[in-house]
């Protein structure tokens, strides 16, 4: 009976574990998308304005009307309040390089739907960056947790 006792909180901490990582990457996930087709939504809408936005505030205002801008600025909206939600389950130090992995997201969403030449030297930057997220994504997500304890 003593052994299935220290197993219990052993196995109840394990689930607990991962259910907050699932919970973050979910979170990380959702704040990717949003915030990449956000992006692509704003760059499509302003690609297709009949005019050039520029200095005067009233072309901005007008252009909140189309509606890819409009879908863009909601996601954008949405994706701001994700990622609250993720800075309350991990650390800063975790989340920030992870959220960077969208701007690899961002250099593929312009190269397949706004057919934007991407040159090689930004192609290698972009995998950079994603392997230094892949380097951060290995370490563990919360340390505040261990240095109260």
């Amino acid at each position: 009976m003593g052994g299935q006792k220290s197993t219990a909180p052993r196995y109840s901490h394990l689930m607990v574990l991962r259910n907050k990582a699932a919970r973050t990457y979910g979170l990380l996930v959702l704040f990717l998308v949003l915030r990449g087709f956000g992006n692509l939504s704003l760059a499509w809408g302003t690609k297709h304005l009949p005019e050039t936005l520029s200095t005067n505030p009233l072309a901005y205002v007008r252009s909140m009307a189309d509606p890819f801008i409009a879908l863009g600025i909601v996601m954008l909206i949405v994706a701001l309040l994700t990622r609250l939600a993720l800075l309350s389950v991990a650390d800063l130090s975790f989340v920030l390089p992870l959220t960077a992995v969208g701007y690899v997201f961002a250099a593929v969403l312009g190269r397949v739907f706004l057919h934007e030449e991407v040159s090689l030297q930004r192609w290698l930057a972009t995998f950079l960056i994603f392997a230094g997220t892949a380097l951060v994504g290995s370490t563990s997500q919360s340390t505040t947790e261990t240095a109260g304890k």
